[in-house]
């Protein structure tokens, strides 16, 4: 992954397949996204309510979920919320259909966390839910608000 990256724009779409530039849509905010899949047991299992709770930890971070689709198989809202026990989304969630944000980030697998600066930089791409890929993740959330980036 190419950390020195800048990034100017992030298009996914919404569940009416209204396109979404996040970069845009949350201007100089502090970014971290979280690509998976539906079908990834890690991403259900432990990504996703990870990602919920760094939504509730870290208030000056905005936690966007993306579901990189792999197929020709349109992902509707309904198809997002059977995955969660509520049926409301903990965070944003968006659909990045044939993949295309998930491989300019050159992700690795899912789940993938990018975390991007306020200027939007790259600062940490982190592949996994497992405890040392949340450990990194801590430590990167840690670093990057206590230095006010």
């Amino acid at each position: 992954m190419d950390t020195s990256k800048i990034v100017t724009s992030i298009k996914v779409t919404d569940f009416y397949q209204n396109e979404v530039d996040l970069f845009e849509k949350y201007a100089n905010k502090i970014l971290l996204l979280l690509f998976y899949n539906n079908a990834c047991l890690g991403c259900t299992g432990r990504a996703i309510p990870l990602a919920y709770k760094f939504k509730q930890t870290y208030k000056d971070i905005e936690v966007i979920g993306i579901h990189s689709n792999f197929s020709s198989n349109t992902v509707s809202k309904g198809d997002i919320l059977n995955i969660f026990t509520i049926n409301e989304l903990p965070f944003p969630i968006y659909i990045d259909n044939n993949h295309k944000v998930y491989d300019f980030f050159n992700s690795e697998g899912t789940p993938q966390w990018v975390l991007l600066t306020p200027k939007g930089e790259v600062y940490r791409s982190i592949f996994g839910s497992q405890d040392n890929a949340q450990n990194r993740l801590y430590y990167a959330l840690e670093s990057l608000t206590e230095n006010g980036d």
